[in-house]
Formats: C-alpha cells, sequence, structure tokens
C-alpha cells in the first residue's frame, strides 16, 4: 500500500515538497576534522622553528661573548684521485696462512695488480686452515679504507662481480703463481692469462713475489699497503690502544712473542722438553694434516740447527743473561702456550710482572674476539708494534712483519734471538761447562748486532728462500727524509750477503 502511495505522489507533482539534504557520513567529518588539526600543528611548527632561528640570528653575538668557543670538527683526509686505467682483467686472490702470512700477501698481491693493471677483488682469508677462523677481511681490516687509500694506484671492488660468478655459469681459472717470482714472470707469464679468461684466481699467495730485484715503486707500493692501507677495523684498533695504554700506564714492557703454541711445536718437530706423551701427542697432530709433508723429525737434530722455538724455561734464563730482571713487565704476544700455566711456572717465577691481554682486559671485552684466531693475534700485533722491546723466540711471519715495522717506525729496539748460538750456550751452561757469568757475557756478545738496527738485506740469487724477507726488512722504504748512504753505508746492496 505505502509503495502504491509514494508513486501517485511522484506523478501528481502539484503538492510535491522538497527532500531534506541527507547528513554526511560520520567518517568524512572525522576525516575533515583530522586533517585540519594536522594542517594547524603543522603550521605551528614550521613558525615556532622560524621563530627559534631568527632569535638565535639575532644573539648570536652575545651567546658567543660567554660561551666557550666550539671546536671545529676536523674534515677527513681528500681521497688520492682515482687512477685512471684500463683494466686487463680481475683478480680474484684467497691468501692462505695466519694472519701476517696473509697480511703480506695482501700486499704483494695489491703491488701484482698495479704492475699488471688489473681490477683487485678485496681478498678472501684463509678459513680452512688449522686455525679455522671464520673471520672475513672486513672483520679484521677496515675495508673501505683500503679501497679508498689505494684508489689512486689500484681499482678494488669489494666483491666479484655477478657475471663472474659460478652461479651464472662462469668457469673461472684458478691458479697459484710461482714462489719468489719477478716483474718478468707476471708480465710474460701470468698478463696473457688475462687477456683469455678475463678473471683469474690465485688459490695460494704465499710469497709469491720476490723479496729482491723489484723495481723501486713497487717496493714502495708493497710498503704502502702494509704501513698505510692496511688499518684494522675500529673495534680492534679500539681494544688494541686500550691494551697498549693500559701497559704503558704501568711502565715500559717487553712485548715477548712465545711461539711454544701446539701448532708450532707439532708442524716444527720440536719437542725438547716435553715428555714422552706429549711428544707423542705432538706427532698424532702432525699426521692429522696430510698437507703436511714432513712427518718423522729428529727433534734434537732440528733444535741444534736453530729451528726450534725456545721453551719457556729457557727464554727465562735468555732473558736473565740479556739483563732484563725481576721488574720488567713482559706482555706474552701469543695464543695458548703448550702445557698451559705450568710450562709458564719457571718463566713467571723469574719475571713476575707476566701479563696477557686475558689479565687486562675484561671478559666481556674479548668476548667477541675469541674463537678468531687472526682476530686476537691483531690484538698482540698491536701491542708488540707498540712495545718498548720485542722479542721473538721463534722467527715466524708474525715475527719478521712486526720487526718490519718497528723498523719503519724508527728502528725500534727488537731483540732478534740467535737460536743455533743459544741453543749451544744453554746446553753449556746445563751441564756446567760455562758459569753463569760466563753464560751471561755469551749471550750479550752474540746479540750486540741483533737488536733492529739498519742493516741490509741478505740477498742470495739462487736461493730465495735463505734470503732475508722483504716484510722484515723492507730498507727500500726507510730512507724517506734520510740519507740512505747513511744508514746502510755506500755498499751495492743488491750484491751482499752475510
Amino acid at each position: 500500500m505505502e509503495v502504491r502511495s509514494d508513486s501517485n505522489q511522484g506523478r501528481s507533482g502539484d503538492n510535491k515538497l522538497p527532500s531534506p539534504a541527507a547528513p554526511k557520513p560520520r567518517v568524512q567529518v572525522w576525516f575533515v576534522t583530522v586533517c585540519s588539526t594536522i594542517l594547524i600543528w603543522t603550521c605551528l611548527v614550521q613558525l615556532f622553528a622560524a621563530g627559534e632561528l631568527w632569535r638565535t640570528r639575532i644573539f648570536t653575538g652575545q651567546v658567543s661573548r660567554f660561551s666557550a668557543p666550539v671546536e671545529p670538527v676536523p674534515l677527513p683526509p681528500p681521497l688520492p684521485p682515482a687512477r685512471n686505467y684500463t683494466s686487463n682483467g680481475v683478480l680474484l686472490v684467497s691468501c692462505n696462512g695466519g694472519l701476517n702470512q696473509m697480511r703480506s700477501a695482501i700486499c704483494d698481491m695489491v703491488t701484482v695488480a698495479r704492475l699488471l693493471n688489473l681490477t683487485l677483488v678485496v681478498p678472501e682469508l684463509d678459513k680452512t686452515s688449522f686455525w679455522a677462523d671464520p673471520s672475513g677481511f672486513e672483520d679484521i681490516f677496515d675495508v673501505r679504507h683500503f679501497i679508498d687509500s689505494l684508489r689512486d694506484e689500484v681499482r678494488i671492488f669489494r666483491r666479484l662481480p655477478k657475471r663472474y660468478s659460478s652461479k651464472y655459469g662462469y668457469k673461472m681459472f684458478e691458479m697459484p703463481p710461482v714462489s719468489w717470482s719477478d716483474e718478468n714472470y707476471y708480465l710474460k707469464q701470468v698478463l696473457p692469462l688475462f687477456s683469455k679468461h678475463k678473471v683469474v684466481h690465485f688459490n695460494r699467495t704465499d710469497t709469491r713475489l720476490a723479496n729482491n730485484g723489484l723495481s723501486l715503486p713497487l717496493q714502495w707500493l708493497r710498503c704502502r699497503v702494509n704501513f698505510q692501507g692496511l688499518k684494522f677495523t675500529p673495534q680492534l684498533e679500539a681494544l688494541g690502544s686500550k691494551l697498549v695504554r693500559i701497559l704503558q700506564q704501568r711502565g715500559p714492557f717487553v712485548a715477548l712473542h712465545l711461539r711454544y703454541e701446539m701448532d708450532m711445536l707439532a708442524f716444527s718437530g720440536c719437542t725438547h722438553g716435553c715428555s714422552e706423551e706429549e711428544a707423542e701427542e705432538l706427532k698424532k697432530m702432525r699426521y692429522t694434516y696430510p698437507w703436511w709433508r714432513e712427518k718423522e723429525i729428529n727433534s734434537e737434530e732440528r733444535r741444534a740447527q736453530g729451528l726450534c722455538p725456545l721453551t719457556p724455561e729457557e727464554v727465562a734464563l735468555v732473558l736473565k743473561a740479556l739483563g732484563f730482571d725481576k721488574n720488567t713487565q713482559i706482555y706474552i704476544a701469543a695464543g695458548e702456550i703448550y702445557g698451559s700455566e705450568h710450562r709458564l711456572s719457571v718463566l713467571r717465577e723469574a719475571f713476575p710482572r707476566i701479563v696477557k691481554k686475558e689479565m687486562l682486559l675484561e671478559s666481556a671485552e674479548l668476548q667477541q674476539f675469541q674463537n678468531h684466531s687472526s682476530q686476537m693475534a691483531a690484538l698482540d700485533f698491536m701491542v708488540s708494534v707498540a712495545s718498548n722491546t720485542f722479542i721473538p723466540t721463534y722467527d715466524g711471519n708474525m715475527a719478521k712483519v712486526v720487526e718490519g715495522h718497528r723498523r719503519y717506525l724508527g728502528f725500534k729496539k727488537t731483540i732478534l734471538l740467535d737460536r743455533k748460538r743459544l741453543v749451544e750456550l744453554l746446553d753449556l751452561h746445563h751441564n756446567k761447562t760455562l758459569t753463569w757469568d760466563q753464560f751471561a757475557v755469551a749471550v750479550k756478545e752474540a746479540h750486540e748486532r741483533r737488536t733492529g738496527a739498519p742493516t741490509h738485506r741478505r740477498v742470495i740469487s739462487d736461493k730465495p728462500k735463505e734470503e732475508d724477507y722483504f716484510y722484515a726488512n723492507p730498507q727500500e722504504c726507510l730512507c724517506e727524509g734520510t740519507n740512505c748512504h747513511d744508514l746502510y753505508g755506500h755498499r751495492n746492496n743488491s750484491s751482499l750477503t752475510r
């Protein structure tokens, strides 16, 4: 009925009334209100900010008269201009060994990339050797500084471009460069490989560049990478600086690189002073690693040749003979000493002020670096370089690289132990052939010229393995601002032997 009535009214038209306006939905009203509020508050905030800026500018002169001047924040040094060159290919390298062996290899690989006009990919670090450290380059070194500080020499990529990845079906050419090679080897034998393959992967990098016979620019570049391009991460630098600061507050200190660690003893075959059980344990460890070719080793013959690290007990006698007393502060720059604390008892009795990083820092500070042997070694490296005296008990990679850094910093005192001579003297003293005074005099005489003073790097042209290591004595890089003749004399160092 109602429908019919409405339709009749709609047709008549004479008595039609205007329909009232429909009410606005509540959501629309709410939306308009919120937008208006936001607009008003935005205007108020802008007006307030403008007022503060205006007031600050008016009263700047008055405020500056009553407040201390603000020190300007120093700007970072400008980056060197990028070197413009046509790249002959991409060099990918996988470093092998411990921290300092890899450090030297990185310096060499940058130099090779520069020589061949290559693009270098940030090196991969060894994660599969004895130390099994999962650290990557960026975990140890400041990768941005590495790339930026060397941009005027070599173009460096953080990672391999995707088009060369095996995921995209690219088959990379791999090779280990020949050890102790010179410029001609890389220019004549390696460079042509990049024309064919575009990317070459060096799967071993240790001692792949000659110590001697290279042009000065290449030797200088090796030093530049080592002393300037390779900085540790800010976290490592901060903790290393704290360690050095704590030690220096306690007085002068000796950094003792006591290489009496399980891996060193196992692979060198040095068991002097060990029990039969310990000697057997070390031998089993050596056999566990198939890449270690030399299995059967005569420990006493090796020791007599000066090829073994000194034991902690021997070190105690040598330090006393060299004139260090009970008040000497000694920092042990090493990993876990084989035999733990009981092997250090004699050394600690002679020198009670022995400390390690674990004794100077809170456990929470070291926690992030635990189980990362290369990062822990970086802390020891920084302390060793900063020490008043550095004494390595074995001439491994860390000992050599620290020695070179200390030479670079002004020939800081580094006592390079003559282990072959010391073994003779120690045995003579133990069998009472030499009195203590005779022993002490002989030890001092043997090391008068072994304190890190300027010296020529030994060259043996037909035996590169036996000549002096470049990174232990980078003599080409030590004469800036100094007359090299004053440091080394007038002889031609390329023909020296000793």
